[in-house]
């Protein structure tokens, strides 16, 4: 039996019209249901985040699991001090004595004050520096190591740069303002992963309340600045961090927490009001969690930044020399208020004789 050409062009015509058809009916459904699903998962998980810029990574991959405009050059504020306290446990012992200088004591800074000739241990002004982030303490222990602030900063611009930073660069010790102070989410999170190494800034900045004693008979009460240490929902599985604020760089905190036993870093600078603080790095872990757990994919978020507002090559001098200005304006004024009423009293007076 002969089969033609043309027959057997339309069996197999009629073989992948079936194919196509059976792809149409079974296949294509599916796999429009599966990208609808994915989009759907990703759109609605992905986090609210008011802050300027942060980031959150897996620190046993190094993988970047949410970014929003991570390699923004910002300034650091009190974030600053975890390199302070790298640079401080690199050359101090513990046990070392330090004295409070004029110029330390005179630095503007959170309560409690520390006082010009008080003796303190190094180990009492780390927890002061990290737990109470005491910029006194930071400018006392700069001091103790390099002899001033700025011999000191060259010390931690040597710590960032061993470590393969290239976009940090820092003046203070404390994280005060100052010209050409900078870091980025990205760089903040590497120095955080870093500074875990060290025991005690591990165990300090996990700490919630402590008490210490100067060498000079004071003692003290202080208390953590973060907040998320008493979230009973991270309480478990929180590591710690460090806050900051300076108006420059508005509220800032890097932390690192446990999700299923890995540790993820999350860096925020730039967040409006401490309220947002929490609630942005909140919601960066809650987000890290969903991705690690393969329920959503990262992120990564460019926004468009005023940049004149963060290079901080001109700053303005600290609150407490201007609120001190406010005050010593608003005496002045209520003087010369003073002196103006008794004048025109007097003149009133005078008139008042002239027509009796």
């Amino acid at each position: 039996m002969l089969i033609y050409p043309k027959f057997l062009v339309t069996i197999k015509l009629f073989r992948n019209m079936k194919k196509f058809l059976y792809i149409c009916i079974f296949i294509l459904p599916l796999l429009l249901f599966a990208n609808f699903s994915l989009s759907k998962a990703s759109v609605s998980d992905i986090p609210e985040i008011n802050a300027i810029c942060a980031v959150a990574i897996d620190g046993k991959t190094g993988k970047v699991l949410f970014a929003k405009n991570p390699h923004l050059k910002i300034p650091p504020a009190s974030t600053v001090k975890l390199v302070t306290a790298m640079v401080v446990l690199d050359h101090l012992s513990l046990s070392d004595k330090v004295k409070i200088s004029k110029k330390a004591s005179q630095t503007p800074s959170v309560s409690p004050k520390l006082y010009e000739n008080e003796v303190y241990t190094v180990k009492n002004l780390l927890y002061l520096m990290l737990m109470k982030s005491s910029n006194q303490a930071a400018v006392a222990l700069a001091e103790a190591v390099a002899g001033s602030e700025e011999n000191f900063s060259i010390l931690m611009n040597k710590k960032v740069y061993s470590l393969g930073l290239r976009n940090s660069h820092f003046v203070t010790a404390s994280g005060l303002p100052a010209p050409n102070q900078y870091t980025t989410p990205y760089e903040l999170a590497i120095i955080f992963y870093e500074a875990l190494k060290y025991p005690l800034i591990k165990e300090i900045i996990n700490t919630p309340v402590k008490i210490i004693n100067s060498e000079t008979g004071r003692t003290l009460v202080i208390k953590n600045t973060n907040k998320l240490l008493n979230d009973p929902e991270l309480k478990r599985n929180i590591i710690g961090g460090k806050t900051g604020f300076t108006r420059a760089s508005k509220h800032c905190l890097v932390n690192g927490v446990y999700i299923n036993d890995r540790l993820v870093i999350t860096s925020v600078l730039g967040s409006p009001n401490r309220d947002s603080l929490w609630k942005d790095s909140r919601n960066l872990i809650s987000f890290s969690k969903l991705v690690l757990m393969h329920y959503t994919t990262p992120v990564y978020i460019t926004t468009v930044v005023n940049n004149s507002v963060l290079v901080n090559k001109t700053f303005k001098k600290s609150r407490a020399k201007t609120y001190k200005k406010y005050k010593k304006r608003k005496k002045y004024k209520k003087i010369s208020v003073k002196l103006k009423n008794s004048s025109m009293a007097k003149s009133a007076n005078i008139k008042s004789n002239k027509k009796s």
